[in-house]
């Protein structure tokens, strides 16, 4: 059974951004609030061009410019689905803090959860994976030294070594909270 988002809390339609690198669990849980709070979900990797899978499945790290058609198309979903009336959950890396600036161009109310975890986790996830095109440690290894932290004024940060319930209900209470 879904749970609206205005019985948990949020504002109706709501625009809510799960970030961290790869490997923190942004699909999973991405898919889990949306279903709780009756939202859709979007997995932004779904909307990176050929190019920039391509340069990935390489070993190799965009840059800013490779990243921004693939903001703007997300700021661009979630401005369509607020339009319609919907609320929206994107997973999406969001590293720094203009790629989030860039999302909010599309939804100013954007509400985020950061899902963050120490590098011996994230890798343990990334080789426990099956097929996909990000590439190993390397990868890891330049996202996180590109990640700018959102601070508490931007985001609410959740461990990853949570429980998938346990990250949601941490969340949804912060948001509630918050208003």
């Amino acid at each position: 059974m879904t749970t609206s988002s205005r019985s948990c809390g949020l504002s109706s339609p709501s625009c809510l951004l799960v970030m961290g690198v790869s490997g923190s669990g942004k699909s999973y849980i991405g898919k889990l609030l949306a279903e709780r709070t009756g939202a859709l979900f979007i997995d932004g990797d779904d909307h990176h061009s050929p190019e920039n899978i391509a340069k990935m499945s390489r070993g190799e790290p965009l840059t800013d410019e490779d990243r921004q058609g693939w903001l703007a198309t997300l700021a661009g979903l979630y401005r369509e689905h607020q339009q319609q009336g919907q609320s929206l959950v994107i997973g999406c890396s969001a590293l720094k803090r203009q790629y989030r600036d860039l999302l909010r161009e599309g939804a100013p109310a954007l509400e985020i959860l950061y899902l963050h975890g120490s590098h011996e986790v994230l890798l343990e996830r990334l080789n426990s994976r099956g097929q996909h095109f990000f590439a190993g440690e390397h990868m890891l290894r330049s996202q996180l030294a590109t990640l700018e932290m959102p601070g508490d004024d931007e985001a609410i940060r959740c461990d990853i070594q949570m429980t998938p319930d346990a990250i949601i209900d941490n969340f949804l209470a912060q948001l509630a909270s918050r208003r």
